[in-house]
């Protein structure tokens, strides 16, 4: 018979006698109750397979050949059951080396991979064996990110990309376990890089750009909302639709899920100047938008150049910093969900990367009025109320309406005019029975 017994650190163990009257026991670590009761049964099956000179029935050969190589190791170590076969050795290099010749991403998600390959090879080296790297390892890895100086942000990433390969190496028996599948990744939002570009700070940068098409890539990244490179280089003269105002843009980013290939936005008037200028400059037959630059152009360092041209700091994520700014000023008068169809990314994605506050959100808040002249708190009370008394209502008739009704009032002039005089006017006769005193008082001071 087996038993479970507890360590003074919390650690349990499985105690037992085998064949030759001599006590052993194996190391469970520090897991539940259950766990160790579940371990403890499966020990006593194998000590009457090893008693009666039987092999392991089918249930307990399955759970032995998912059972972890160091705790199998275990096992074999008290004489419980044999080796196992000797496995390929699979060393980091070479599972990096498998999964990336594998691997089909787009060229931005390789470049960031390949920097989490980099910081792995860095810590663990290229010859060690993915075998022996266990959580306490991923845990230390994951602090010597920290304490070489990565972001918050690119530190979950790292994380999660490090628990993708894994993942990839053991549906591929590379490995037998993702020792980085609990490790903490954190949040991926950084919001030290948020940067709200103004208008007024982007009429500077159009200025000092080199030429029109130039121009027109920062007018399509601030006023667009699309990403730069990829969507304003796939960009063609077909996508745009002058008679409707309408700009239809090709995401290869998010063209891997359904539906999300392309999207719609409004030709604004902001971009739409920019956008007949060079189309009128382009040459008979042109195809591409953007004639200069193709796919996996890094035009990140031009474009830096070009603020610092301006008289003014490169801010951080220069490009997707000019996305989020173009969400955030929609946002302010569109609907988030058709903000969110514009810009190509969803509410979670832009509450959490995208939407920020602005100089002029605090200047609203503080001068204490709203579009309307009603203070901001009166203002947003009053739209809360309202949404909790009059839920929207259906098949209701044609609702009186005045170019004098006021701001958030719930009741126009004209309205009010005809209940003062409602209010004046005797009520209508008595039916049969005469009313009660309660009715007759509820009238009379109504």
């Amino acid at each position: 018979m087996a038993s479970v017994s507890r360590d003074a650190n919390g650690t349990k163990r499985v105690l037992f006698t085998d064949g030759d009257g001599e006590r052993r026991s194996v190391r469970l670590g520090k897991v539940s109750v259950k766990a160790a009761e579940s371990f403890r049964l499966r020990v006593e099956a194998l000590l009457a397979a090893k008693e009666l000179h039987q092999s392991p029935d089918a249930e307990l050969a399955a759970w032995l050949h998912d059972l972890p190589e160091r705790m199998h190791a275990r096992l074999v170590r008290v004489g419980l059951t044999d080796p196992r076969a000797s496995a390929m050795r699979v060393t980091l290099g070479g599972l990096l080396a498998a999964f990336f010749a594998g691997v089909d991403v787009k060229p931005a998600t390789r470049v960031r991979m390949e920097q989490v390959k980099t910081a792995m090879v860095d810590h663990f080296t290229d010859a060690r064996d993915v075998a022996t790297i266990d959580e306490a390892d991923a845990e230390s890895w994951r602090a010597k990110l920290k304490e070489h100086g990565y972001a918050p942000a690119t530190i979950s990433r790292t994380v999660l990309y490090a628990r993708q390969v894994f993942r990839w190496a053991i549906r591929r028996g590379m490995a037998s376990r993702n020792p980085f599948a609990a490790l903490k990744a954190g949040s991926q939002t950084n919001t030290a890089r948020a940067v709200f570009v103004s208008r007024d700070t982007i009429a500077k940068v159009i200025d000092a750009a080199p030429d029109a098409e130039w121009r027109l890539l920062i007018v399509l990244s601030r006023f667009g909302g699309l990403r730069v490179p990829s969507e304003a280089l796939a960009l063609r003269w077909s996508d745009v639709d002058w008679e409707h105002n309408r700009l239809t843009v090709r995401s290869p980013k998010t063209e891997h899920h359904e539906g999300k290939g392309e999207r719609i936005i409004p030709l604004f008037p902001e971009i739409r100047e920019h956008l007949q200028t060079v189309f009128d400059a382009a040459p008979v037959g042109s195809v591409n938008v953007i004639g200069r630059y193709r796919e996996g152009a890094n035009l990140n360092p031009h474009f830096r150049r070009i603020i610092e041209r301006a008289g003014l700091t490169p801010w951080d994520r220069t490009w997707h910093n000019l996305r989020a700014s173009r969400q955030t000023e929609l946002a302010a008068t569109y609907p988030l969900h058709t903000v969110c169809a514009w810009i190509g990314n969803t509410k979670a994605i832009a509450a959490g990367h995208y939407l920020q506050v602005t100089d002029a959100d605090w200047t609203r808040a503080t001068d204490g009025t709203t579009g309307c002249g009603e203070s901001g708190a009166k203002s947003g009370a009053l739209s809360t109320q309202n949404a909790a008394q009059h839920p929207t209502a259906h098949d209701r008739g044609p609702s009186r309406e005045s170019s004098e009704t006021p701001c958030f009032a719930g009741v126009s002039q004209p309205d009010a005019d005809e209940r003062e005089t409602m209010r004046n006017k005797p009520m209508g006769s008595p039916g049969l029975e005469p009313g009660t005193p309660a009715f007759s008082m509820r009238c009379s001071t109504n």
